[in-house]
């Protein structure tokens, strides 16, 4: 199995929203317009943060997206226009490693 070692090119990008429906219209749309080329819902985690200086907890779901660091601007102002929050948390982490056909995949299915 090849393993690319190397810094890469495609990134992780962690993105909450209220539910899972709003994650799977955000979802959909950005892996139709090549956007990401996978988005994956974890339903059911629950956020504790700050906002507006009263402490929260809310029931959310979490998105993780792989895409390609060129897309990440497009990404970002797509998840923008879609999403509810007027503050959505859209975090991109680098992908050191990872299998070098799905890394492939990502970069194919992105174009």
């Amino acid at each position: 199995m090849a393993i690319h070692s190397g810094v890469s090119d495609i990134i992780a990008v962690l993105i909450t929203c209220p539910n899972r429906q709003t994650g799977e219209e955000i979802g959909r749309t950005v892996v139709e317009e090549r956007l990401a080329a996978c988005v994956n819902i974890i339903p059911g985690i629950t956020s504790y943060y700050r906002w507006e200086g009263k402490l929260c907890r809310d029931r959310e779901a979490l998105l993780l997206v792989k895409t390609r660091k060129l897309k990440y601007m497009l990404l970002a102002r797509r998840i923008k226009s879609l999403h509810p929050y007027s503050v959505p948390e859209i975090l991109a982490l680098p992908v050191a490693r990872g299998y070098s056909k799905y890394l492939s995949w990502v970069r194919e299915s992105t174009t």
